[in-house]
Parts: C-alpha cells; sequence; structure tokens
C-alpha cells in the first residue's frame, strides 16, 4: 500500500482509538471522555469506509451480510461479557439491548434512509419480494423470543426454562440459516440492485480487500470497547436527568449500529434504497435471529435467569413498529410520508423509555 493510503483517515483514527484505550487514559475527566467520543466517531466512519471497500469486492449481497455478521458478533460479546460480569443486573440486559438495537433499525435507520432518499428523489424503488423475506423472518423471531415468554407457563414471569431456551434457540438459528441461503443463493436475485452496476466501478484488489476486512473487525471492536468504557459517564449524565438506566442501553444500542447506519443512509443518498434495506433488515434479522441463542447458551451454562418477554408498552411499540414498516415496504417505492412515521415511531419509544 502506498503511504498516503496509510495516512488516509480511515487508517490513523482506529490505530489512535486502540492505543487510546490499552494505555488506559480513558475515565480521567472530562477531556479524555470528550477525546474517546472523537475517536469513537472517527473509527464509525472509517469502519464504514472499510465495509464499502469490503462491499465493492464481494458484492451484494454478500457485502452487506459481513457488515451485518461483525456488528451482531460485536453485539453479541458486549451483551455476554456485561451478563458474565453483572449479577443481578443482567436480568433484563440482553432484552433491552436487543429491543433497543430492533426499534433503532426498524424506525430510527430505515427512517431516516426513507426520507432521505425520498426528499432528494420523491421515490425510491426497490423489490418487494426482498422486504417481504426480510420481515417474515424478523417477525417470526420476534414473536417468539420477546412476546411468548410472557405467555407460557412452566416457570412464572416473562422467562423461558432451558427446555424453551433451547427450542428457542435452534429455531432462530434454522430461520437466520434458511434465510441466508435463500439470501445467497437459491433467490440471491431479491436482493441485488436491478441497476446495480458495480461491475463497472472501482474493484479494490485482494491486498485491499483483506485490509479492509481487517480494519473493519477493528473498528467495530474499538467502537463497542469505547462505548463501554464510556457507559459509565453516559449512565452519570442519564442519572443526572432522571431518567431510568435503560436508557444507557438505548444510547449504546444506537452508537454500536452507527457504522451500520451511517452506510445505510449513505447508500439511500445514493439512490441505492435496495442496498440501505439489505443492510438495516439485514442487521435486525441477524442481530435478533443470532443474538437470542448466544446469551440462551450463556444463561444455561452459568445458569443466569434470562428476562427475554416485553412489557405491554414495549410490545405495543414494537408491534406498531413491524406494522408500519410492513405496510411501507409494501409497495415497493418509498416517499418522504414513511420516513416520517418511521421517525416519529422511534421518537415515541425513545420518549416513553425517558418518560415511562
Amino acid at each position: 500500500m502506498k503511504l498516503k493510503e496509510i495516512l488516509h483517515y480511515t487508517y490513523i483514527f482506529p490505530a489512535l482509538a486502540v492505543l487510546y484505550y490499552f494505555t488506559g487514559l480513558m475515565g480521567a475527566g472530562t477531556v479524555s471522555d470528550i477525546v474517546a467520543g472523537i475517536l469513537l466517531t472517527g473509527s464509525v466512519l472509517s469502519a464504514v469506509h472499510h465495509a464499502e471497500v469490503v462491499a465493492h469486492k464481494v458484492g451484494e449481497p454478500y457485502g452487506t451480510i459481513i457488515l451485518a455478521l461483525c456488528i451482531t458478533i460485536i453485539e453479541v460479546a458486549l451483551i455476554i461479557s456485561l451478563m458474565v460480569a453483572g449479577g443481578d443486573q443482567a436480568l433484563t440486559l440482553a432484552r433491552d439491548t436487543v429491543f433497543a438495537a430492533v426499534m433503532i433499525i426498524l424506525n430510527g435507520i430505515i427512517g431516516i434512509c426513507i426520507l432521505v432518499g425520498g426528499v432528494k428523489y420523491f421515490e425510491q424503488y426497490f423489490a418487494r419480494t426482498s422486504a417481504t423475506t426480510y420481515l417474515i423472518s424478523i417477525v417470526s423471531i420476534l414473536v417468539i423470543t420477546l412476546i411468548l415468554p410472557n405467555f407460557t407457563s412452566s416457570v412464572n414471569g416473562p422467562y423461558y426454562n432451558n427446555a424453551q431456551l433451547i427450542f428457542v434457540s435452534i429455531a432462530c438459528l434454522v430461520i437466520y440459516g434458511v434465510f441466508l441461503m435463500v439470501q445467497t443463493v437459491r433467490h440471491r436475485s431479491y436482493f441485488v440492485p436491478q441497476d446495480d452496476d458495480t461491475e463497472t466501478h472501482y474493484i479494490p484488489t485482494n491486498t485491499q480487500t483483506l485490509v479492509s476486512f481487517l480494519f473493519l473487525v477493528v473498528c467495530l471492536v474499538i467502537v463497542v470497547l469505547l462505548a463501554k468504557g464510556l457507559s459509565g459517564t453516559i449512565e452519570d449524565v442519564v442519572q443526572s436527568m432522571g431518567a431510568p438506566k435503560s436508557l444507557v442501553g438505548v444510547i449504546i444500542a444506537g452508537v454500536v449500529l452507527l457504522p451500520e447506519g451511517v452506510a445505510a443512509i449513505r447508500a439511500a443518498r445514493n439512490n441505492k434504497i435496495q442496498s440501505s434495506l439489505n443492510l438495516a433488515l439485514g442487521s435486525a434479522l441477524a442481530s435478533i435471529g443470532l443474538t437470542i441463542p448466544a446469551i440462551s447458551a450463556v444463561s444455561i451454562m452459568y445458569d443466569i435467569p434470562l428476562v427475554l418477554g416485553l412489557d405491554k408498552k414495549d410490545i405495543i411499540l414494537l408491534s406498531l413498529s413491524v406494522f408500519i414498516v410492513m405496510l411501507s415496504l409494501s409497495r415497493g417505492k418509498t416517499n418522504v410520508l414513511y420516513g416520517t412515521v418511521l421517525l416519529v415511531n422511534l421518537a415515541a419509544y425513545i420518549f416513553t423509555v425517558i418518560v415511562p
């Protein structure tokens, strides 16, 4: 690689962030937190760049799958580490984090993408079959994992027993595995933009792709580590506002999803709404379809009680979000109203977290 490429901000920010984190400079005060926030933002933008390099090389839909899986793996690692160390306070951690991620993706990322594309292009078109394929998988897993636990009777409360956790985990993996087969083999055409002209654009070399993939992983890891390191400061700010602690999970989930969100919004601005939906819906499906089996395994191994069932308010908000997304994507084209309504749903969710 040329020296000019090595000195690009997408390599400098992750390197500085890793150095800053592992030298123990975090947590020294307000200035330290501001520096960490700047490095976190730079690492997020770097992750988007490296994800796009990988996507250009492997093509759709493989590029979006790689980014979704990377973010999900890091999200799972963060949740598991907090679960093992959190004791009783970790009872609802996994549920709240997964729920926050799904709500942010369905309402926030998709909403902004549709709104941005609608403002610039009035209408954008995508394959309805791809949206339908995503949504039937997402809805099934959402109901099985976050709603059904409230109505089972083997144990009291919004819990699953071990046998039920094993069954639900297998069900999630089966749905996600078959979905990947459909997306990459059987019906790959559903998820590839009809006007995809990637082949006429710059294609990175194998070396550039490998370096970008490695830096993508580094960026995603350091984003989560910095977010975790800043969680204490965020929690203090939330407490000073008098807001519930669950808002901390929403903020951290938002930070973890930033790389994918920025990439999806950028695709919408470039009139590639199909790629935006692949990123957003693919991330939502991977987030819940892979996270629940992983945390269920940890729950069984370490005998940690795991609350999965949502309360009535959250069930209503989740149902509203899924219903609006299904209607918005049912016609194969978008406009600004769909995006606006989804963003209002996100505002309602965040507002009811702050003011329950």
